[in-house]
């Protein structure tokens, strides 16, 4: 069953990775250094609005639905060996695994956190936005370029 439901499911994962992929991008190219030019007060204040409305049912089954989806993937391509593509779901279910879902989860996760919980107005605020702003912004980096992979590993292997 799960195998006639691998053409459909492996372009949904495509479209998904393409989403998040979409989103990530937009963050690195113009959201957070727009973000960067601002005060940290300001930054920070905007910033903490900003992972507080990302957390919408939407953006949320983008990126875990997609994840979701790349556990199937995963299992299929190790359950089909040797199938046409069966390579190239395992290393984009991967790839967007590690990439996004748990880069997002070990990295980006904890500085929001460390975000949030400072004031913005401090001298501790300031630093922190400053270690924020380079660490955050390199994972997401990561996240960009491994959906952007993860995509491009659907693409193939669903052709």
């Amino acid at each position: 069953m799960i195998m006639k439901l691998l053409p459909t499911l492996t372009f949904i994962a495509a479209l998904g990775s393409g989403v998040v992929a979409g989103v990530f991008f937009a963050f690195s190219s113009f959201v957070m250094p727009g973000l960067a030019r601002m005060p940290a007060a300001g930054g920070i204040a905007a910033m903490n609005s900003i992972n507080v409305t990302a957390v919408t049912p939407m953006f949320m089954t983008a990126l875990f639905g997609t994840g979701l989806i790349c556990l199937v993937l995963a299992a299929s391509a190790v359950i089909g060996w040797g199938q046409p593509g069966s390579l190239w779901l395992l290393a984009g279910a991967l790839i967007y695994l590690v990439g996004n879902l748990i880069v997002t989860m070990i990295f980006n996760v904890p500085l929001n956190n460390a975000l949030a919980a400072v004031d913005p107005a401090s001298a501790n605020g300031a630093a922190l936005w400053t270690t924020y702003l380079r660490d955050w912004v390199m994972w997401n980096h990561v996240r960009t370029i491994t959906a952007i992979v993860a995509l491009g590993c659907f693409i193939v292997a669903w052709r």
